[in-house]
């Protein structure tokens, strides 16, 4: 029922004979012999797709619709019946040393400029007509220096653009003249925010860049080769992306994803292929038949790894949430991006180097390493005996897993089980104004309102009962019922008084929770009204209650997605397994590989649960206090890691089986693998954990966890992982690694990852 695991052998007959070269070995030749062309042609495509950008392309906002959902139908009740209190609700604070109804007469008119703006529903104002004395649980702070004029828009401010602040400015200027201070809140606040602004981030991460491929490969022509390609091939992605974003809408975070991966892989795929070119280039190739051969070798796991990638990202789209579905789209436009770059511009860069590659080297240029070719029981393979035949560090390391694989497995998986530790108490959730830099207005705003009127007053929750089925008779004692279940409700700090729709088919009031909208309790608040307290009051009726608001869609957004959460994960594991499946035709390689990986996302979760649930240094990384894991970081975490850490695994075990097939020695294989692409491997990760980390230094929350979650799961795939448990794995495994049963060997297709099937280049 199997098929023998012995090698089927090389293609090379060693008598010089070339196997026919395809496709990527003509692509690569072709662009490094018309690199001018090539290289023109990408200049041109990156101005052409940036001034289209700026012509027509799209503005970033977190706006989104969750159809089906209960805030979402809970607000399209309101916005049918009562359109004036329906729409997205956001505050505009105001503050003063001296009470508020001093300033009448701005505020009237601040109230009044804003009425008349478009996409304005209504604006309420937060003083009473003079003579009055404010109302109880107001909009006007009890010393009442502190205000907040409620504006409701007919849409999510951030698509607005940038005018519209403009126009909000001018409206309240009134107020600011008169030295009130006044803050924008909620979903204003986030269009008042500063533009995102990465290059810091960017110029970190292509700082470490050039230094780690200076100090890993000599040459400061080679360290730069990567670098160029990888930034021609993301500025190009991220013009797409804009380009895109004219069509839909997608996140603000969504071209600072985009980057940030587009950078990682590009670098790491320019990396890959530049090593093989230099290698061949060493070995007396002239550079376009170099080129050729890296691209149709090297070239082949990038193809590979890119659309091992892309698959993970697409699998995001099974969640349902287009906003989701859009995010992994930002990222996948600049892999494909990056992709096209590493097969194309970077062969025509080598191309015009030609052979002056490493002319300004710093030391002595090294490419792959070299291990010696002696069988793996033979007297000359002894420690001391490979060192004096050229054996490197990475090989004897290797030798010496192979005499205590379960001693760096064992090591490997404790390391990976303690950073896990903190997975279990994991809180999904949504990181509220109160996390962002006291320069954003409305973090500002957030801690005026939570001074005057307590955190809950952030993320106010709108309840609405649809009594349009209630016959009229009944409608007095529904909402005398509803009213009293309201009543002293559990973490709730205040609830307005009922009011009732100008068609009377709507019963609406506003719920205060008692702690701030990121709160665990706030959480728990909208489940409990909306399944228990509501339901209870209306039982026995034909009304329909709902919970919604800002504060309730974000709930109704996290249970979605942490509904899907399993279901993401085993699409994604599911693919990436049949990927290694078809490359390598070895069940138990891709079996190996899923867990791993598997084990090394649990141990990047236990880190960001531990430094910002746990607060352990979110202070130090700018994280104003604890907060919850925001709902779709571990989906989108999950699907970039394991299709990055696929680019490792694809690499490392390409060149395992490649000198597999050749000498059938399965523990020699892990050592040549090793001791030939550690450095490369090394280096790729470490420029992909500084660009990464890179990002943590940005003002947006939820990057920073991101740039920090992504860092830390490429260390730990590149060090625990690819250095303790892959190798002490695949000796475990030893020959039964590449075994496969016949019936899956006739139905799998044969795909070459490392272009098995050509000799090395000796010509042009």
């Amino acid at each position: 029922m199997s098929s023998s695991v012995s090698p089927p052998g090389g293609s090379d007959d060693g008598a010089g004979s070339v196997a026919p070269r395809g496709l990527l070995w003509r692509l690569g030749r072709w662009c490094a012999r018309h690199a001018v062309v090539v290289i023109v042609g990408w200049l041109v495509v990156l101005a052409g797709v940036q001034v289209a950008n700026r012509a027509v392309g799209g503005e970033y906002s977190d706006d989104f619709s969750l159809p089906g959902s209960q805030a979402q139908e809970g607000g399209d009740v309101l916005a049918a019946h009562e359109p004036a209190a329906s729409g997205t609700s956001a505050q505009v604070v105001l503050y003063d040393g001296q009470p508020l109804t001093d300033f009448q007469s701005q505020v009237d008119q601040a109230v009044t400029n804003l009425q008349h703006l478009p996409h304005v529903l209504s604006a309420q104002n937060p003083l009473p007509p003079q003579g009055q004395a404010p109302p109880p649980g107001g909009p006007l702070s009890a010393n009442g220096q502190t205000g907040y004029i409620t504006v409701r828009f007919d849409g999510a401010p951030a698509t607005f653009g940038d005018d519209y602040l403009s126009q909000v400015d001018t409206a309240v200027a009134p107020l600011r003249q008169a030295g009130v201070q006044v803050e924008y809140g909620g979903p204003l606040g986030e269009l008042a925010r500063p533009a995102p602004d990465d290059r810091v981030s960017e110029l970190i991460g292509f700082g470490v860049a050039v230094l780690v491929l200076l100090a890993g490969f000599g040459s400061v022509i080679a360290a730069g080769l990567p670098l160029v390609s990888a930034l021609v091939a993301v500025v190009v992605g991220l013009g797409l992306l804009g380009l895109l974003a004219a069509l839909s809408t997608f996140a603000t975070v969504a071209p600072t994803l985009a980057t940030m991966i587009g950078l990682g892989v590009g670098i790491d795929y320019a990396l890959f292929l530049l090593t093989r070119h230099r290698q061949n280039l060493m070995d007396g190739a002239d550079p376009p038949a170099a080129a050729g051969h890296a691209v149709a070798t090297s070239g082949r796991a990038v193809l590979i790894s890119g659309c091992t990638v892309v698959i993970a990202l697409a699998g995001l789209s099974v969640s349902g949430i287009s906003f989701m579905a859009k995010l992994g789209l930002a990222a996948g436009v600049t892999v494909v991006t990056a992709v096209c770059g590493a097969l194309t511009l970077l062969p025509a860069l080598m191309g015009l180097i030609g052979r002056n590659m490493d002319r300004f080297a710093v030391r002595t240029p090294v490419a792959e390493g070299t291990v010696p070719d002696e069988p793996p029981d033979s007297p000359e393979s002894s420690d001391g005996a490979e060192e004096a035949a050229g054996g490197g560090m990475w090989h004897r390391y290797a030798r010496k897993v192979e005499h205590r694989p379960w001693w760096y497995l064992a090591a490997g998986l404790v390391t990976v089980l303690i950073l896990a530790v903190p997975l279990p108490s994991i809180q999904l959730g949504h990181i509220g104004d109160g996390a962002d830099p006291t320069s954003f207005t409305d973090r500002r705003a957030f801690d005026l309102m939570s001074s005057a009127f307590g955190p809950g007053s952030n993320g106010p929750l709108t309840v609405v009962v649809d009594q349009t089925s209630v016959p009229s008779s009944d409608r007095a004692a529904l909402a005398s019922s509803v009213q009293q279940a309201l009543t002293g409700v559990p973490n709730t700090a205040s609830t307005a008084p009922l009011q009732t729709s100008s068609d009377g088919d709507v019963l609406f009031t506003t719920v205060t929770p008692a702690q701030a909208p990121q709160d665990q309790k706030t959480t728990d608040l909208v489940g409990h009204l909306g399944d228990t307290v509501l339901p209870d009051a209306v039982a026995g009726t034909a009304a329909a209650t709902y919970v919604t608001g800002t504060t309730a869609a974000q709930v109704d957004f996290l249970d979605i997605v942490a509904s899907r959460l399993l279901l993401i994960i085993a699409v994604v594991v599911g693919l990436a397994f049949l990927i290694i499946l078809l490359v390598f035709r070895a069940p138990l390689v891709a079996l190996k590989a899923a867990v791993l990986n598997l084990v090394s996302i649990a141990a990047s979760y236990g880190v960001l649960v531990a430094v910002f649930q746990w607060g352990w240094g979110g202070p130090a990384l700018g994280v104003a206090g604890k907060v919850p894991i925001e709902s779709y970081v571990p989906m989108m975490m999950f699907a970039i890691v394991f299709g990055l850490s696929m680019d490792y695994e694809v690499f490392l075990l390409s060149r395992v089986h490649e000198r597999w097939v050749v000498s059938g020695d399965s523990r020699g294989s892990v050592a040549h693998a090793l001791e030939t692409t550690a450095r490369v491997i090394g280096c790729a990760a470490l420029i992909m954990v500084s660009v990464f980390a890179a990002f943590i230094v940005s003002d947006n929350v939820v990057i920073k966890m991101m740039g920090l979650g992504l860092a830390v799961s490429v260390l730990i795939d590149a060090t625990v992982v690819r250095l303790l448990m892959v190798p002490a794995a695949m000796t475990l495994l030893g020959p039964a690694a590449w075994w496969t049963p016949r019936w899956l060997d006739r139905i799998l297709p044969h795909v070459d990852t490392e272009g098995s099937n050509l000799t090395p280049p000796s010509g042009g």
